[in-house]
């Protein structure tokens, strides 16, 4: 499957707005997805931007909300609103998993269904026809800059066993290394930050993260 890129910019909103424009314009035509990471402080202990900092982002690039929220159902007309083409839910944090698939997909936005590192895959099992996406968590939500989980590539596994042609994300510790080893796993959607802000040339991050066999 085609390799794809969703840049995370989370941890350029601390120099402002701004900051985050110019960044993402230098990646825009290099990157596939710029990925929002939408904390609410009770389903993770961070809170961080919500839909008027991801309204204020402009970009041609599909807008990627992964929504580390509790019952997430409440804020999807936010984020609507806000532009978002595909939102991310998790499986543990819905109290009604298949009604709020539905209602993103009423909205015309793209659902994703995510489960973290001690869920299992039979959690997502039963909504897996009605997604377009799955995230594999490979480190515990709410945190930047954790250490690649090795040890989730067994789920990405399983869901390529199961679903041979749907879209396959990770997110967490992907980099030039690490995306290597997920690429073999199965998966072909990958959301890094940090690996590519950090390095001196941010479009030949991105160019290695999709050309990594």
């Amino acid at each position: 499957m085609k390799s794809k890129v969703s840049v995370s910019i989370l941890t350029l909103f601390k120099d402002g707005v701004k900051n985050v424009d110019d960044n993402i314009k230098k990646i825009e035509r290099h990157a596939d997805f710029i990925h929002f990471d939408i904390m609410d402080g009770k389903f993770v202990p961070s809170v961080t931007i919500g839909p008027k900092e991801t309204a204020m982002i402009k970009t041609h690039l599909p807008k990627d909300v992964h929504l580390m929220c509790n019952e997430p159902i409440m804020l999807i007309d936010d984020y609507e609103k806000a532009g978002a083409s595909m939102i991310t839910i998790h499986v543990e944090a819905c109290s009604d998993v298949k009604k709020t698939i539905e209602y993103i997909k009423k909205k015309g936005i793209k659902p994703t269904i995510s489960l973290k590192p001690k869920t299992p895959v039979s959690e997502i099992i039963p909504y897996l026809g009605m997604v377009n996406m799955v995230l594999v968590m490979t480190v515990e939500p709410g945190w930047p800059r954790q250490s690649f989980m090795v040890d989730m590539m067994e789920k990405v596994k399983e869901i390529r066993k199961l679903k041979p042609h749907l879209d396959i994300q990770v997110d967490g510790g992907i980099n030039d290394k690490t995306v290597k080893i997920a690429k073999r796993a199965g998966a072909n959607v990958f959301v890094s930050g940090s690996y590519i802000f950090d390095s001196k040339d941010p479009v030949h991050a991105i160019k290695l993260l999709k050309e990594a066999k």
